[in-house]
């Protein structure tokens, strides 16, 4: 029997052994981040937020200005919106397993390639029709940029700063695009009219797709995620959300019970939704999870999300509608969104700063009472008030929203990490729905508040409005006495000045009307605030009695 050398005995023994005593090979290291490629990704997810929040933001803020050029009344403009928002609301739960199916590089560069091709088409854009078109596809292509814009922030950052400082400051810049597009339209507007807005809009998708491509994110590890089932759910999803948008957006406008089409509307999306609810709950792998989403906790977290975006209302509906019916114009508050922006910007440093794993209940804290603050101060406008008169409630309100925010979508992130990865696109779709569904909801519910209020007061204040009483009718002969020169029929005359006195009733109960719309609000953040206190508290003597019971369950 030959030998066999010491070496080929010891290799021979080394592949007898079991490979699971072999120590497992480290996972690979995160890629390092060095500074300079850490500023690039802040300024690229900064502009992406601004291209994203421009577009959105764009009808919204001028309205008015954009009547003109499409032929369009209101009640036709406000389509544009609705035309946005309905595929938009539910899109970005689709792209999520896109992006981890195909590539994080293909879904961006494709993504910014459409969004750049929509944008270059508003151009030349010239009726209405063409415009809602336009609007539908660019709500599609915007989708992503929302996502990167997230994304780019979160590279910049280490792991252990990504849910604190990363997503702290990719929330600011989405606040931040909102009164950024108020605050540079009116100026657009005079250089160029509506063109300006819309090469504004082709000038920034241009340098987004720039950014992309030069300046790529880490690839992640691609995975079969996608199954047939998952685009049938989505598509009754996207109906029911699509459908609730533009009931939002609409229903203000045309009256929730005189339009038929409205209820028919509100049929499908609920028929979709429980469609799609039923084919969730009968799958093995479902695309949502809607047992996890309906369970107390996240029940509890998407409540707290809603009721942010109403109370945030107040700002971006409430108190804008407030001086639209004073009559001022959009270049008359240029330096109030300026003073929001600045505050909107403080707001969210501040968080990246102090926001710690523990420390969500004081910054909420905070939050609400900055809120509620600047909402009772600006429960007492008069018709006299102007933008300077709530620099500072709506700065207050401003830094408030900023700090709010973070804290919940990374403790509603945690939570979902604890259950498992699988669960977190069920916890994004509660933070889509919160927040797009959920604005939209904040702005309809407080400008059908204020209709009614409205319609209250002014029936309050015409009952006392009589002729006999000697004041109504001292100022009407007031208010007629302008026309005194060119009407010299009496009863002509005297018609006029009830005109004129029944506007200043109307003006009148609008400003009461929108009072009571902040003055709820700051109801709404107080209650918060208390019921906050109340649960910390609970949860302090909870901490503080277990030991004790534990200790006498042990001597006993």
């Amino acid at each position: 029997m030959s030998a066999v050398p010491a070496s080929e005995e010891r290799g021979q023994e080394d592949a007898a052994e079991p490979v699971a005593e072999q120590p497992a090979a480290p996972p690979p290291a995160p890629p390092v981040i060095t500074p300079r490629r850490a500023a690039a990704c802040i300024a690229a997810s900064t502009l992406l937020a601004m291209t994203q929040g421009f577009g959105m933001n764009l009808v919204a803020a001028n309205i008015p200005q954009l009547q003109g050029p499409f032929g369009a009344t209101s009640a036709e403009a406000v389509w544009l919106m609705a035309a946005y928002m309905a595929p938009n609301a539910s899109l970005s739960l689709a792209l999520i397993k896109i992006r981890n199916q195909y590539g994080l590089r293909h879904f961006a560069e494709l993504g910014i390639a459409v969004f750049l091709v929509v944008s270059v088409l508003h151009i030349f854009i010239t009726d209405l029709h063409s415009a809602i078109v336009l609007r539908f596809f660019a709500g599609i292509a915007a989708a992503p940029l929302s996502s990167l814009g997230f994304l780019y922030m979160l590279e910049a950052f280490t792991p252990a700063r990504k849910l604190t400082v990363g997503i702290s400051l990719a929330l600011t810049n989405i606040g931040l695009a909102a009164p950024l597009t108020r605050l540079i339209s009116p100026a657009l507007i005079e250089l160029g009219g509506v063109r300006a807005l819309l090469h504004l809009e082709v000038a920034l998708a241009m340098l987004s797709f720039a950014a992309i491509y030069l300046l790529p994110l880490t690839p992640v590890p691609r995975a079969k995620v996608i199954e047939k089932l998952d685009i049938l759910s989505y598509v009754f999803i996207a109906i029911g959300f699509g459908s609730g948008a533009v009931i939002l957006v609409t229903g203000r406008t045309y009256w929730w019970m005189e339009a038929q089409w409205i209820g028919e509307l509100l049929v499908v999306m609920i028929g979709a939704l429980t469609i799609a609810a039923l084919l969730e709950l009968n799958r093995e792998k479902p695309l949502i999870d809607l047992r996890w989403l309906f369970s107390r906790e996240m029940l509890h977290f998407a409540a707290v999300l809603i009721l942010f975006r109403l109370m945030l209302a107040e700002q971006t509906a409430v108190a804008s509608n407030f001086f639209q019916i004073m009559g001022l114009q959009s270049d008359q508050l240029t330096h109030l969104y300026g003073v929001v922006a600045l505050a909107t910007l403080a707001g969210g440093l501040l968080c990246a700063v102090i926001m710690k794993p523990g420390r969500e209940p004081g910054i909420h804290m905070i939050a609400l009472l900055l809120i509620g603050v600047g909402a009772f101060m600006d429960s007492h406008a008069t018709n006299l008030t102007r933008p300077e008169q709530m620099y500072l409630s709506q700065a207050m309100i401003a830094a408030g929203g900023s700090l709010f925010l973070p804290p919940a979508i990374a403790a509603g992130f945690t939570m979902a990490l604890r259950k498992g990865p699988q669960y977190i696109l069920s916890f994004i779709v509660v933070f889509l729905v919160t927040q797009s569904l959920g604005g939209l909801a904040g702005s309809a519910l407080f400008g059908s508040f204020i209709t009614l209020r409205e319609k209250f007061h002014s029936n309050v204040l015409a009952q006392a409005m009589t002729l006999a009483d000697p004041l109504v009718a001292a100022r009407v002969s007031q208010l007629s006495a302008a026309y005194g020169r060119t009407i010299t029929d009496a009863a002509v005359l005297k018609a006029e000045g009830v005109a004129l006195l029944s506007q200043q009733v109307t003006r009148e109960a609008n400003v009461l009307a929108h009072n009571d719309a902040f003055f709820v609000i700051a109801l709404l953040a107080v209650a918060a605030a208390a019921a906050l206190a109340i649960h910390w508290i609970y949860i302090r003597i909870k901490e503080a009695t277990a030991p004790v019971e534990g200790q006498a369950a042990i001597e006993g």
